[in-house]
């Protein structure tokens, strides 16, 4: 439901505007100052905000000045309302980012057909806003075959209407596939929605998937559209689809096919156009056998099957993802030039990722922001984690064994707890012993004898 703040201090205008947008089944919100308008701005989303031009405590038009300066995806729609109307005043509210312009005594007719466009206008913003940041998320980086592969599936099954079910391990990019899936469609002009079932309480996911009506849900708005109604004519991207209950499974598999629902607390259902694209960890035919995951809903998501490669199956394309990540956590601490040596890439190649994409980028922004004023990335500024996993692969390769004797595995795994206490550490070597739970000249002690440095 549309959410409209009216800012007037004259309460008759407040109360009669108010019982006939709620005829009109607007949510609506009263103030009667500036200061309470921008209070209560600030503490929740709304629409549009009908602003009166003379409050008491300040200029709207000052007010209206604050309100565009809030962050881009919270910016209500402004409609300025004034007895004191000038051509100057409307020329100045618009150019200060009013949506229009309405002037005393409000004609009834008029002032419900700017709000309705006012609506049109914040959808459509906030459409675009959302279709900038899907295009900026959507480019699956990579080279490697497997990739090409993937690339190809999603350019051939993009444009299709086709429910798509995306298998890969955490961190290997399945939101990234599901993402340019839709960058591609038929329906990338309207909304990407993404919801992570794993992430949602029991309590709470059906709100979520399908919204509630009348403050069904204590404690919340009076009203919330859920992820299937803001998804209308767009894509519904459900993570970690394999994390569902049973029940709430039985009511997305009602939703998939009927498309339409029943929001908590309605009446009367709600008929959509989704296209899902569902993602999981997990192996769901071994769900099904356990009694975990509905049979009927795994088919009916299955349409088009995806396999997203973990890293260590596309070491290849770990070049171009730091370059990407270089990039973009560059530009964000302003270091636009940062580069990674050969070696270092190298390093990272040996290394098994088993975080995948997401354990490398997060690697990336590390290394930057502990070296702020490094512009080439080494292989010494790693952490000490590819270090230790580069130098158990270069065993490995060379044939030799890792350990001729139980005092030599023992050392060797002291070694590698050690060098791992120091990396979570940063290096400090007394946080290091503190939680290692030794002394901090007991740690030197032991660092001296299996010969661990606090450089290396």
């Amino acid at each position: 439901m549309n959410h409209v703040l009216i800012v007037d201090d004259e309460a008759e205008i407040r109360e009669s505007l108010e019982s006939i947008l709620r005829e009109e089944d607007y949510l609506v919100t009263t103030a009667a100052t500036a200061g309470e308008a921008l209070e209560l701005l600030r503490d929740a989303a709304y629409d549009v905000v009908l602003l009166d031009i003379w409050l008491p405590d300040r200029d709207g038009l000052d007010t209206l000045t604050e309100i565009r300066q809030m962050e881009a995806s919270n910016v209500p729609e402004v409609v300025i309302i004034s007895g004191h109307g000038t051509i100057e005043a409307a020329v100045r509210a618009t150019k200060l980012g009013a949506y229009d312009f309405l002037e005393k005594p409000l004609s009834l007719d008029r002032t419900l057909i700017v709000l309705k466009n006012a609506m049109k206008a914040r959808q459509m913003r906030e459409d675009n806003q959302e279709f900038s940041r899907q295009l900026a998320k959507g480019t699956v980086t990579g080279n490697s075959v497997p990739m090409k592969a993937l690339r190809q599936q999603i350019k051939l099954m993009a444009p299709t209407n086709g429910r798509v079910l995306i298998y890969g391990e955490s961190g290997a990019g399945k939101e990234l596939v599901g993402r340019a899936m839709h960058a591609e469609s038929l329906r990338k002009d309207r909304p990407f929605v993404e919801l992570n079932c794993a992430a949602i309480p029991e309590d709470y996911i059906e709100s979520e998937l399908f919204g509630y009506r009348h403050g069904a849900v204590p404690g919340g708005p009076t009203e919330k559209r859920g992820t299937f109604e803001r998804a209308d004519g767009g894509t519904l991207f459900l993570d970690e689809v394999g994390d569902m209950s049973l029940k709430t499974q039985a009511k997305v598999l009602r939703a998939l096919d009927e498309q339409r629902f029943l929001p908590v607390g309605a009446s009367h259902p709600v008929h959509v156009d989704v296209r899902v694209i569902a993602a999981t960890n997990k192996d769901l035919e071994e769900e099904i056998a356990r009694g975990n995951f509905r049979e009927d809903l795994f088919y009916r998501l299955n349409v088009i099957p995806f396999f997203v490669p973990p890293l260590r199956d596309r070491k290849e394309d770990i070049p171009l993802l730091v370059k990407e990540f270089l990039q973009q956590f560059g530009a964000e601490y302003g270091r636009p030039h940062v580069e990674m040596t050969e070696d270092a890439l190298a390093a990272l190649k040996q290394y098994h990722w088993p975080g995948n994409v997401r354990e490398l980028r997060n690697l990336v922004e590390r290394v930057l922001i502990l070296n702020p004023k490094t512009q080439r990335i080494e292989r010494k500024h790693l952490p000490m984690l590819v270090y230790r996993d580069s130098a158990k692969d270069s065993n490995k390769a060379n044939g030799r064994e890792e350990f001729t004797s139980l005092l030599q595995a023992r050392e060797a795994y002291e070694r590698d707890y050690i060098l791992k206490k120091l990396d979570e550490f940063h290096g400090n070597v007394s946080r290091a012993a503190e939680g290692l739970g030794l002394e901090r000249s007991h740690l030197y002690r032991k660092m001296k004898a299996l010969g661990v440095s606090v450089k290396e």
